[in-house]
């Protein structure tokens, strides 16, 4: 936004906390203000899963304990005159979840975000899509560079939309600190898609700094408790909400957190171009959301812990002379393969602490076994997305038309690491019959 009075990423050490207290707070009535920030962020004491359970409880005005589904598109006007004023509505029931169009704001999409502001270190919009929040950032920042690597297609599509609009221009993520100015974007996404490979946080936050680019971070592979990127020193955190944030493979959304140091002066301009935008979360989906959080850090640790044993598998099985999948495997991918995921006190074991996600992918030796391996498999569907309860593996070229088509990439999901190996064997010896028969 061409704000100059706002520092760029900085390195930190511990997550910046939005303080206060629900008693200590007078409530204008606005979803995202201050105050409600305070609130959202009031059990940040607690543990990953308390805060998924507890930390909208402020928002709950009914005795039910399952959160209602609120459905309305608009919210009745207060009744006395003396109390109407312009784009303001306080709920008498529950200031703090007041609403007027739900454009701008709705009841499941405000708890969702309240959640989300608590376990993301920072105060948090919902979008209709990852690309919406993606676009969303991009129309806020308004660089004229940003600096992107590889990952998600999607992303670089937003850029070429934006490029034709406003002149953006794409450069290498790892271009020299020259060929960036002030208000430029460092766009990093860890762990990376396809390949689950994760990137160093400090290093890009340090290069944002001496340039004075904001740091933005697409964390979708790698959601809380594996990744905390404002603690690294990100500027704006991006998810893809769709993933491992709903979980189950039934709704579409997208995440920006805002380093609280820059909450004052963006998250409520962020608010209002939502609302021109029209990319607001749907109630369904927050509903969705909001249910789906509730079981957030169990779901994440089993899936990360089953997928590092699976590539730790898949890996064991390529350096068995006579096995079929040497035969047929030549490379696995993953962050837990990376050198520095071995070495204690390294970048990555200080950044992913708790797991390096649940996404990996490989490559066949050939295209068409690539190609074929998935018809074979039981347990993993053939689909594409991530997150989910169920494990997905794509041949990724049929989402992504520039992949090599010998890319296989895997989303493990909640059945037990154990099964999905037999799975794979029992595929791969499917694949290998047809062959030989053919």
């Amino acid at each position: 936004m061409g704000d100059t009075n706002i520092t760029p990423a900085t390195t930190a050490t511990e997550p910046e906390l939005v303080q206060g207290l629900a008693h200590e707070i007078p409530s204008d009535g606005a979803p995202n203000s201050s105050e409600s920030q305070a609130l959202a962020t009031r059990l940040q004491h607690l543990s990953l899963a308390a805060q998924t359970i507890h930390a909208d409880d402020y928002l709950n005005s009914h005795p039910s304990i399952a959160p209602p589904m609120h459905v309305s598109t608009t919210f009745r006007y207060n009744d006395n005159p003396d109390e109407l004023y312009p784009w303001a509505n306080k709920n008498p029931l529950n200031p703090h979840d007041s609403h007027i169009y739900s454009r701008d704001s709705a009841p499941n999409a405000t708890r969702l975000e309240a959640i989300l502001t608590s376990i993301l270190h920072g105060p948090t919009l919902s979008y209709s899509s990852g690309l919406a929040a993606f676009h969303a950032l991009l129309t806020f920042l308004n660089p004229r560079r940003i600096a992107i690597g590889g990952g998600y297609h999607g992303c670089h599509g937003v850029i070429k939309l934006m490029s034709k609009l406003t002149g953006l221009q794409m450069l290498d993520l790892d271009c020299p600190d020259a060929d960036l100015q002030p208000g430029d974007v460092l766009h990093v996404e860890t762990p990376l898609n396809p390949t689950g490979e994760a990137r160093d946080l400090q290093f890009y936050a340090e290069k944002a700094r001496r340039t004075g680019a904001y740091l933005t971070v697409d964390a979708t592979f790698a959601p809380p408790p594996l990744l905390d990127p404002l603690q690294w020193g990100a500027d704006v955190v991006m998810h893809s909400g769709t993933k491992y944030f709903g979980g189950h493979s039934d709704m579409l959304c997208g995440v920006l957190a805002v380093a609280p140091r820059h909450a004052g002066k963006w998250i409520q301009l962020m608010r209002e171009e939502r609302l021109v935008l029209g990319s607001t979360l749907g109630s369904l989906e927050g509903w969705l959301g909001l249910r789906s959080l509730r079981t957030l850090e169990v779901r994440v640790r089993k899936q990360s812990q089953d997928g590092e044993k699976l590539v730790k598998w898949l890996t064991g099985e390529m350096a068995r002379e006579g096995g079929i999948v040497k035969e047929m495997v030549r490379e696995v991918r993953h962050a837990s393969l990376q050198k520095e995921a071995e070495e204690e006190g390294s970048w990555l074991k200080r950044q992913m602490p708790n797991g390096f996600g649940p996404v990996f992918c490989f490559f066949m030796k050939d295209e068409a076994d690539a190609k074929r391996l998935p018809s074979k498999l039981q347990l993993f569907h053939h689909a594409t997305s991530l997150g989910g309860v169920e494990s997905l593996i794509e041949w990724r070229s049929m989402s992504d038309v520039e992949c090599d088509k010998r890319l296989l990439r895997v989303s493990v999901g909640l059945e037990g690491w154990e099964d999905l190996r037999d799975d794979l064997v029992q595929a791969f010896d499917a694949l290998a019959k047809e062959k030989k028969a053919a």
